[in-house]
């Protein structure tokens, strides 16, 4: 393809050299750049691509797209753009021949139940007859065919690509989970999107972001990008649901349990059997637990009416829905009748004490609660003892364990995580570095009718320690001990 047709309606700043010439593919890594391609200086969190320009000319690049023109001239054609992720997105919409604009693309973001909800809507328009792709934090699927995920939302060359094999597929929805990183560094440029969702906005990824104003105002930007033709589903239970829509083209939609909105639902029955809901004014059964799946539930709902699905079709649909990997997924003890382990991907404050919430009002009245949970190393160091506290707040025993440390030391995080502990709350609490023993103890603590929550890693495979991920399953090890004890 030729750079001048990768540049279609990018506007340009400045521009040198041949825009005609041939390239191969368009590259944001020097490292990666071969003979033919274009590189685009993107400025990232750690590193800026203009400090690369000469290493990717040395590695073949025919052309560099960028922001600053450098001191010398270079020996090969050079446009400069406003925003080069910017420009990248577009250059990959080009590339691929303008993918999404086949599709029915949704989005999902916001703090917590991004994979549940577009797992869910995965789940529905397939159980409804249609072929459909997920791009998210733990797969991507075209169809049945499953490939690994390695970010919640990939990088723009990543996602333009997905969604040309998607549309070459024959599949006619994709469902998108939209991080708050990928909007602010532009990864979803060039997506025509038919409609997005937010779910709740809570305390997450300030190591990021800094403030929670900006982590804010990163959702709501994907809002104020969408077109008059999108739909912009909200919840209208969260109060920054309304900030999110302020100020939005897209047709505005409100779903919720607890104030008015335009789909409205009502938990009926909460119960380790699934909710007993009321949807928009029908009652269904759904097999999922607690009400954030209720959230969850009717936020599907929500967008299949917006997609013009039946009523009816829609709610028969939902109510053989299964939830996401790792996602309260709930296992019986086989040696300690009425002891069940929960293993949940809750990473933060808010999320935790959902989980915590729903199993108190779902266990019996003398049971007690064993928490096992750790904090990511590498990432936002306030909600560490926020969460430590939360927890110990709404469990019987603690058990402070090690996540995904990955450069920094176990024991750093957990005094992080205890210094959010009052005496009375450490008194209730163990620390144990080695996640597997943790999980080893809490099996042994738990008596008949007992809850074991293992959270933080959910559906994750892996221990990311130093750089090395080891194999290390919460719902494996979990099962196996409750086999053993």
């Amino acid at each position: 393809m030729l750079l001048s047709e990768l540049l279609y309606q990018i506007p340009v700043l400045e521009s040198s050299g041949n825009l005609d010439v041939e390239v191969g593919q368009i590259c944001f890594d020097s490292r990666a750049v071969k003979a033919g391609d274009v590189f685009v200086a993107v400025r990232g969190v750690s590193s800026d691509g203009h400090s690369f320009i000469d290493k990717a000319i040395e590695n073949g690049a025919v052309a560099v797209v960028l922001e600053s023109i450098p001191a010398s001239q270079l020996p090969i054609p050079m446009v400069k753009v406003a925003d080069a992720a910017e420009t990248l997105g577009k250059m990959a919409e080009n590339f691929f021949d303008h993918p999404s604009y086949e599709l029915i693309l949704v989005g999902v973001t916001g703090t917590n139940g991004k994979t549940t909800t577009t797992t869910l809507l995965w789940q529905l328009f397939t159980e409804l007859g249609f072929k459909c792709g997920l791009i998210g934090t733990v797969e991507n699927r075209i169809g049945d065919k499953i490939t690994p995920s390695t970010h919640t939302t990939p990088d723009a060359i990543r996602l333009h690509g997905l969604m040309r094999e998607m549309a070459d597929a024959g599949c006619s929805h994709v469902f998108i989970e939209v991080s708050s990183h990928a909007i602010h560094q532009r990864r979803i440029a060039g997506l025509s999107f038919a409609g997005a969702v937010f779910t709740n906005l809570t305390h997450d990824h300030l190591d990021y972001h800094k403030t929670f104003a900006e982590y804010r105002d990163a959702k709501k930007l994907f809002f104020d990008l969408l077109p008059k033709t999108a739909f912009a589903l909200t919840n209208a239970d969260d109060k920054n649901g309304a900030v999110m829509v302020q100020n939005c083209k897209a047709n505005t939609v409100t779903f919720g349990l607890k104030k008015a909105a335009d789909i409205k639902s009502k938990i009926i029955e909460n119960s380790l059997d699934g909710l007993h809901l009321e949807i928009d004014g029908e009652q269904i059964h759904a097999r999922l637990i607690g009400e954030f799946n209720a959230y969850n539930l009717t936020a599907a709902y929500a967008v299949a009416r917006q997609l013009d699905i039946p009523k009816m079709e829609a709610l028969t649909a939902i109510s053989n829905l299964l939830g996401a990997e790792g996602r309260f997924e709930h296992l019986p003890h086989p040696k300690k009748p009425g002891c069940i382990g929960i293993v949940d991907y809750a990473h933060t404050p808010d999320a935790l004490e959902k989980v915590l919430e729903t199993i108190a009002k779902l266990k019996k009245k003398n049971s007690r609660v064993i928490t096992v949970t750790g904090a990511g190393g590498d990432r936002d160091k306030t909600k560490r003892p926020i969460m430590a506290q939360v927890c110990a707040r709404m469990s019987d025993q603690l058990i402070l364990t090690s996540d995904n440390p990955r450069t920094e030391d176990p024991a750093a995080i957990l005094q992080d995580m205890e210094a959010g502990l009052s005496a009375e709350e450490r008194s209730k609490t163990i620390v144990i570095a080695d996640r597997e023993q943790a999980i080893k103890t809490a099996v042994k603590l738990a008596a008949q009718n007992d809850v074991i929550l293992v959270a933080g890693k959910g559906h994750e495979k892996y221990q990311d320690i130093k750089g090395v991920k080891h194999p290390f399953d919460d719902k494996q090890v979990l099962f196996d001990m409750m086999n053993q004890m």
